[in-house]
């Protein structure tokens, strides 16, 4: 069985958030091969319990008054409602440290695409690097530092979003 298509997680599989498995969705009460393993933000434990189809639908969040991602950064960020809609009821979220930030860039939200590797987080120059380091109150040196001890997961965090217009990349970070 395919999984459901996310438009802005496009591989929730690589990111981590959703796994293979054996377990029973808690709300179709089916086995499909794959659960979702990050935050839902909710009054129910459900945690490991919902297929990814049960959030592509709509239907676990309407059920549980469940949200995925915090909904703030793209409200303060004013994309339009239905994308809020789309990421926070119907879109698997991703782990973090401290509270995810949901990256927005030309008026939507930006594609989830997981923690960089060191490898890439090499690359960065230019717009995107000065951005982070901004967000980050870091110099140049203090980046360079970092870039020799980063791990994937580790923290801070780094998390790696791409906008669906303009194609830039864009970096989000958390602390333990």
């Amino acid at each position: 069985m395919s999984l459901p298509t996310f438009t802005y997680h496009p591989d929730p599989i690589a990111t981590g958030s959703i796994a293979i498995s054996d377990a029973e969705c808690v709300f179709c009460e089916q086995k499909r091969g794959y659960i979702y393993t990050s935050h839902t933000y909710c009054e129910e434990d459900i945690e490991d319990a919902l297929c990814p189809w049960c959030i592509a639908d709509g239907s676990a969040a309407r059920r549980f008054d469940a949200t995925f991602s915090d909904p703030e950064p793209l409200l303060q960020a004013e994309v339009p409602e239905e994308v809020v809609e789309e990421v926070t009821r119907r879109t698997p979220g991703f782990t973090s440290w401290q509270q995810e930030e949901w990256l927005c860039c030309c008026d939507d939200a930006c594609e989830f695409h997981g923690d960089p590797t060191r490898a890439h987080l090499a690359t960065i120059s230019g717009a995107p690097l000065e951005d982070l380091l901004e967000r980050m109150d870091w110099s140049p040196e203090e980046w360079a530092e970092f870039l020799g001890v980063y791990e994937p997961g580790g923290s801070p965090a780094i998390y790696h979003f791409v906008c669906r217009h303009c194609k830039q990349p864009k970096y989000g970070i958390d602390y333990d």
